[in-house]
């Protein structure tokens, strides 16, 4: 049993990321501003003995109160739409936000994981994608304030634990997907998803040739578990992500196949530095996690599917 502080507890991965520790008998203290999460998604286990929750924003240092072991970081919104509604609140949460809970975790001697993403390696030339590319990110524009963001996050990571010896682990999560996404976050399966069940036309941006690796979010949770409890030297960064590529006209056809209302596609412009590859080199977390996901696109969206189809 330990005691586990999650940044983000309210949001699609940080709900998935309590629930499943509370499974396995951990002390959960969930943290969120709600600035993108629900309270809607911890209501099945608000009242848990083993779990607590502190409204709080991580721009601001945290509650000295607190005390815990080990530190997920998931407090960011992540989808476009929401990192772009106010891009200097985004960066804020990723730099400050972020360094507000390394003095933290290193003032309690906690573990920090921070979720970092595959949004850092931009608009990739390297194919796929392995932890040493450095990335091709263009530094201002829409997306920055995420892209860079993270990467600033990570940097801070790093130096933290360089200089202070903070104990840190990095994770970079590519596209997960499942229960408990915001239906309107903006994302291409709660998009696509959402449009065919109401029947209406599926909006791809650009020619749909450019490609995703989709993970089920039940395998990026056991991935996040894993690296957490990883030997203490390893501290990634590690891609989390599931490894099969698919173009987001594959992901069309087949949500219009499992749907089924006869729902037609058409085609809007591809908004600016909107990345045209997108697949992980999971090989070093196959070694030093011994993790790979089990859980492949078809069966991950017809349980999607089934979470939407109770949002209507």
């Amino acid at each position: 049993m330990k005691r586990i502080l999650v940044t983000g507890a309210a949001g699609f991965l940080g709900s998935s990321l309590v629930k499943r520790l509370l499974s396995q008998g951990d002390i959960v203290i969930g943290l969120d501003n709600y600035y993108t999460g629900f309270k809607s998604n911890l209501i099945e286990i608000w009242e848990h003995e083993n779990f607590s929750f502190i409204e709080h924003d991580i721009i601001e240092p945290l509650p000295e109160s607190i005390d815990c072991e080990q530190i997920y970081n998931l407090a960011c919104p992540a989808s476009p739409p929401k990192y772009q509604k106010d891009p200097v609140y985004t960066f804020k949460t990723n730099v400050w936000g972020v360094h507000n809970l390394l003095e933290f975790a290193t003032k309690v001697n906690a573990t920090l994981l921070q979720a970092s993403t595959s949004e850092v390696y931009g608009d990739p030339k390297v194919h796929p994608q392995t932890e040493k590319y450095w990335g091709h990110v263009n530094t201002i524009g829409i997306r920055s304030c995420y892209d860079e963001g993270k990467r600033g996050a990570e940097t801070l990571c790093f130096d933290f634990a360089r200089m202070y010896q903070a104990k840190i682990k990095v994770v970079r999560i590519f596209n997960t997907y499942g229960p408990f996404m915001d239906p309107r976050d903006g994302r291409v399966v709660s998009n696509f998803i959402m449009q065919a069940l109401r029947g209406e036309d599926i909006t791809i941006y650009g020619d749909g040739k450019q490609t995703r690796s989709f993970c089920f979010v039940d395998d990026n949770i056991i991935g996040l578990v894993k690296l957490m409890n990883s030997r203490k030297d390893f501290t990634g960064p590690v891609n989390i992500g599931n490894p099969h590529e698919f173009t987001v006209s594959d992901l069309a056809e087949k949500v219009i196949a499992k749907i089924g209302k006869g729902n037609k596609v058409i085609y809007e412009p591809l908004p600016q530095d909107d990345p045209m590859q997108r697949q992980p080199d999971i090989s070093l977390a196959k070694k030093e996690l011994d993790w790979q996901p089990t859980i492949m696109l078809d069966e991950g969206l017809d349980k999607a599917i089934a979470y939407f189809k109770t949002m209507l």
